[in-house]
Formats: C-alpha cells, sequence, structure tokens
C-alpha cells in the first residue's frame, strides 16, 4: 500500500536566491497558448497561475472578471439554465471590457463550466455560438464514460476550436486517458475540496498533493490543475513545485464583494454563504432533488474586495519562488526540494508564540 502526502505533510527547502526583489518572479503559466489563447488573433501566455471554481458562490461574473484582470481566468459555474449561462458569459465579457486594456484576448480569460451528460451539447454550442471557446467538463469523477463520450462529442462537433478542460481525477491512470480522450487540461484532486465529502461518503480518495506528484509523471502534454485543499498561497506554491501548471481555488475567492450572493448579518458580524455543488442545498435548488450528497454548505466571514485578496495571494506566491530562487514556475518545478515534516513540525508551522 502506497503511503500518500498532503500539504501539510510537507515543506520545500530553502536555496540560494539572487532575486532581488519578488517583482522581478513571473507567474506566467509559459506555453499556455498553444492550447488556450491559440483561440484568439494574438497568442500570449496567463499572466497568472489562478483559476476560479465553478461554484455558484464563487464564481460570477463580477469574480470572474476580477481574475481576469490579474491574468488569470475564472469558470463559470453550469448550474443554471442554458440562457441564464450565456448572459453571465455576456456580462463577464462586459466587465472584463472596462477592466482590461484590450478586448481582444477576453476569450482567454473566461471558461464556462458544462456537464457530461443531458443538455451539455446543446449548453456548449449555445455558449460556443455566443463567443465562447473554453468549457470546462465540470464532475465529480473524472475517470469516467460519461466524460469520455463527453470529449468524444466536443471534438467531433468543435475539433480543436476549442479549449476543454475535464477532471477531476486522482491518478496517473485516470490523467493520461483523459488526455487521451481529448482534454486540454485537466482538474487533478479527489475529495480534498473545504466543502467536499466525498472521502468519508464513499471512501475513495487521494489526497491532492500526491495526486499532483504522480500526474506530474504523465508524458502527455496537457495542463495540470491542482483542485482541491488550497487554503492558502503556501499550499499554492507546493502544488506548482510539485508539478501543477494551475491552482483552481474556491474557498480562498469565497466571501468577497465579488463573489456571488449577498452580504449576511449575523451577531453584528458579515458573512456570505458558500457551498459546495454537490451538498443537498445546492442539488435541491438547482435540479430540485437530491441523488447522493457529497458537499456541504456554510457561511464564511465577508472579506471585503477580492482584489486585496488576490494581491496578497499573487505576492505569497511570488515569495514563494523566491525561497527556491526560482524566478519561473517553471524553474521552481525544476529545483524545488521538499522535506517531510512530523506533526510537531506541522505545529510548528504557524505562529506559535504567546499572545498577551
Amino acid at each position: 500500500m502506497q503511503r500518500a502526502v498532503c500539504f501539510d505533510d510537507v515543506l520545500l527547502i530553502p536555496q540560494f536566491s539572487d532575486i532581488e526583489s519578488r517583482s522581478h518572479v513571473d507567474l506566467s503559466v509559459t506555453g499556455f497558448e498553444s492550447s488556450f489563447a491559440r483561440l484568439t488573433d494574438k497568442h500570449r501566455d496567463l499572466k497568472c497561475p489562478i483559476v476560479g471554481s465553478p461554484m455558484d458562490t464563487v464564481m460570477g461574473p463580477q469574480s470572474a472578471a476580477t481574475i481576469a484582470k490579474f491574468g488569470g481566468f475564472g469558470i463559470l459555474h453550469r448550474y443554471c439554465s442554458i440562457e441564464n449561462s450565456k448572459q453571465m458569459f455576456f456580462e463577464t465579457i462586459s466587465l472584463m471590457s472596462d477592466e482590461l486594456d484590450s478586448s481582444q484576448h477576453l476569450v482567454q480569460n473566461v471558461m464556462v463550466a458544462i456537464g457530461a451528460t443531458n443538455d451539455y451539447l446543446e449548453r456548449a454550442t449555445e455558449l460556443y455560438n455566443a463567443g465562447c471557446r473554453a468549457f470546462c467538463v465540470d464532475v465529480a469523477h473524472g475517470h469516467h464514460i460519461n466524460v469520455k463520450n463527453a470529449l468524444s462529442k466536443l471534438r467531433s462537433k468543435f475539433g480543436k476550436k476549442i479549449h476543454v478542460m475535464t477532471g477531476n481525477v486522482a491518478t496517473l491512470d485516470a490523467f493520461n486517458d483523459l488526455a487521451d480522450w481529448g482534454s486540454d487540461s485537466i482538474r487533478t484532486g479527489v475529495g480534498g475540496g473545504s466543502m467536499c465529502t466525498t472521502r468519508i461518503r464513499t471512501g475513495h480518495g487521494v489526497p491532492t498533493l500526491q495526486s499532483i506528484i504522480d500526474c506530474s509523471k504523465s508524458d502527455r502534454d496537457v495542463y495540470i490543475v491542482a483542485d482541491g485543499g488550497i487554503r492558502n498561497s503556501g499550499d499554492a506554491v507546493k502544488a506548482l513545485a510539485a508539478g501543477a501548471d494551475m491552482v483552481m481555488l474556491g474557498s480562498i475567492l469565497a466571501g468577497h464583494d465579488e463573489s456571488p450572493g449577498t452580504i449576511i448579518l449575523k451577531d453584528h458580524q458579515r458573512f456570505k454563504k458558500f457551498r459546495g455543488m454537490a451538498s443537498r442545498e445546492a442539488q435541491l435548488e438547482w435540479r430540485g432533488k437530491v441523488s447522493v450528497s457529497e458537499g456541504e454548505s456554510t457561511f464564511v466571514p465577508y472579506k471585503g474586495s477580492l482584489s486585496d485578496t488576490l494581491t496578497d495571494l499573487l505576492e505569497g506566491i511570488r515569495s514563494g519562488l523566491s525561497y527556491s530562487g526560482a524566478k519561473t514556475i517553471r524553474e521552481l518545478r525544476a529545483k524545488s526540494k521538499f522535506t517531510g515534516v512530523t506533526s510537531n513540525g506541522v505545529l510548528e508551522n504557524g505562529p506559535h508564540g504567546k499572545k498577551y
């Protein structure tokens, strides 16, 4: 039986650095033009490796447009009608036009989620006709016949005119299969999300960091999107060092002004709703029934501006690269060295001095 490692099980070993300022660290996702930005008139890299999770309390037009301003992209959720999905896409593009210098490459920085059954092909077609060129086949268990069939039909209809992200997967075999079926990028991690109860309900899953380490061994030319369990910039740095090209975030991005939902006052404090899309509440709201609940719903403290959180997050990631003496994500992956941490080491990681 293989022993798997979690984010808290390891630290990156500091190395010699000649980086005089964190501003010299480049967080671009290099080479992404070969699949995502090739859809635009002029190729360019993504400026940062942040991807917003397709959750209805995380990604809406305002939050997706904000992430795009920083050079990453958000995935608009699929838990609505096709018409509403198109409206969210149009609104996002409109907000991005106000935020960015040029509207020429807007399609690069927005993705829309679809399913793998029912109306997914009709939804993709309507969105494609509306201008969307990037889709996320959003299912919990990506190593599945439905995903294989969906990819086959999407490629048959659109060929390589679209970027298709799939997942989620936990193993190298699954990653390679989804790559061979036609994926451009793959969400890697099963059961690690803060609102996910899959591991408890089903007994299945692999720690996200271990999945990244395993899937990074693939010889397929497909992007790894670390998804699940990333709580802070340090976890993001570890994921990128282990082989991820991008990190998908949910809870970190929830609770902001730009996040969908209204502010709720409880005991003189402000909160916003945050829920997993497999939660009972989400299933009842969007399809009127519950199959198997593998998620939870809660409230998170109101956090203010998403731009402030993203600025802080990216500064932390840049700082992380500088500790390994790496100026780029690719260099971090080549230079990074992990060391194991004991349970006492985990306690030592955080602030532990006396408070007065």
